[in-house]
């Protein structure tokens, strides 16, 4: 066990070197940069742009500049952000409440609902139930997030104005429980339109691996002994589609915090996902690295969770793993 604890934290820390070598490459490759609208504007001379080159180390070479920004990341330290001088640290901070908020109960709901109708849908396969699935699935999987945001908000907020259009608070918000109450209410089209996209595709994978766990001769055995219904799928159904539902759910932890982009643009909410966006346009090297960095860790983090699950519900795995 402890053997192979010290191979995932020597993988964890080599990819994450790897992560950033690629991503810190290609960012700073990358056509204009943090200073090109100045390089544009007659106002402002050579000098002050390399005064300014200068105070934020983007004189030095890349190899240097790489260097400096990984001693800083093993203290913590995240840097500046050119944009609003504010430290990365703080900027991430301070947007990733309200990501998790909305990823968390998003998720919940997708997974539960998703794997509700997956197992349903293969139990009763090619009946109404499992059609009227899949159509709906279908319907979840091809529906642009983006298109159903804006029918919502034209539908639910501008003509019978149930919800707010946008922003997270009212501007009479109020005090203690009404100040939640609006915040909720404000999150309630963006949490729907997040998890109306994401149970499509996995209800029909988690069908999908029912099916072939009803198609496996254990469970033909198990019906010729007469073991039906709860305990079915308690000791024969269960056990086995649980190892790639936890390996997706241990994925899906870098979402978490990386948020969307689109529905934080349309609904005008403040999260990670609107800040990576910003930061991309506007070339704000210290924050797209703070970001994905974290982003990386996080899958990393996921992918070695989803394993010590795996080592506890699977023993051939266990097995696996230690040879």
């Amino acid at each position: 066990m402890y053997k192979i604890a010290l191979q995932k934290v020597f993988y964890v820390v080599l990819m994450l070197l790897i992560i950033s070598i690629i991503s810190f490459g290609a960012i700073h490759l990358a056509p204009n940069s943090f200073f090109a609208s100045g390089e544009l504007n007659p106002n402002i001379t050579q000098e002050s742009l390399e005064q300014l080159k200068k105070v934020y180390g983007l004189d030095k070479a890349l190899h240097v500049q790489f260097f400096s920004w990984l001693r800083a990341i093993l203290g913590l330290d995240f840097g500046i952000s050119f944009a609003s001088g504010k430290a990365v640290k703080d900027e991430i901070l301070s947007r990733l409440p309200i990501t998790l908020i909305m990823n968390i109960i998003s998720m919940i709901f997708v997974f539960v609902i998703a794997i509700y109708l997956g197992i349903k849908s293969a139990l009763n396969s090619e009946k109404r139930f499992d059609k009227l699935s899949k159509q709906f699935s279908l319907i979840s999987y091809s529906m642009p997030s983006f298109y159903l945001a804006l029918l919502l908000i034209i539908v639910f907020s501008v003509n019978f104005k149930l919800f707010p259009i946008s922003g997270l608070h009212s501007v009479d918000a109020g005090e203690g429980i009404a100040y939640y109450i609006d915040y909720a209410w404000h999150l309630v089209l963006p949490i729907f339109v997040m998890v109306f996209g994401g149970i499509g595709s996995l209800s029909m994978y988690i069908r999908s691996l029912t099916l072939e766990v009803l198609k496996s001769d254990y469970v033909f055995f198990a019906h010729s002994r007469g073991i039906k219904g709860y305990k079915l799928f308690r000791f024969f159904i269960l056990p086995n589609i649980s190892p790639p539902i936890v390996t997706i759910l241990g994925l899906s932890l870098p979402g978490l915090i990386g948020g969307s982009v689109i529905l934080e643009s349309i609904f005008a909410i403040n999260g990670m996902g609107l800040l990576f966006y910003q930061s991309a346009l506007s070339r704000d090297y210290p924050v797209i690295m703070g970001i994905l960095i974290v982003s990386a860790f996080l899958t990393l983090i996921g992918n070695i969770i989803a394993d010590l699950i795996l080592l506890r519900l699977n023993p051939h795995f266990k097995r696996t793993n230690k040879g």
